[in-house]
């Protein structure tokens, strides 16, 4: 008998208990990234209601590693705080409201360029039509 020495199906070849930590932003970035490559598995799910911004949550494919991944419909006019490191803008117009004691910036969102997020951040609509982002923590 020859023995395995790949130790595939051992967590630790020496016993110790291994620790699930949660993904960098880099490699949420990178989820996110590939995702919003993939309008295929996600379209469908979008819902738009011209009250309000709509979050949809994407379900984790293997459910194991806590990432919480959502799409957000913004309509024309409307704003909301998002609570995710990373967000993209799949399609239309968004921009990126910073309130600071010298006075409000917007800052526009370019699409398919992933953002990285020390906090929460509210972001506004300021186009004439619908705008759809993805966002993850």
């Amino acid at each position: 008998m020859v023995p395995d020495l790949t130790m595939r199906g051992q967590d630790d070849p020496h016993g110790r208990t291994t620790i699930a930590r949660p993904p960098t932003v880099g490699q949420l970035a990178a989820r996110v990234h590939a995702l919003a490559a993939r309008p295929s598995d996600w379209w469908r799910r979008l819902t738009f209601d011209e009250t309000g911004p709509v979050r949809v949550p994407l379900d984790d494919p293997d459910g194991t590693d806590g990432v919480r991944l959502w799409l957000t419909t913004w309509p024309p006019g409307h704003g909301a705080t998002v609570h995710g490191q990373v967000s993209t803008l799949i399609a239309g117009e968004l921009a990126e409201v910073a309130i600071a004691a010298d006075g409000v910036t917007e800052r526009p969102l370019r699409a398919n360029r992933v953002r990285v997020h020390g906090g929460p951040q509210t972001f506004t609509n300021p186009g004439p039509a619908f705008a759809v982002s993805l966002h993850a923590s």
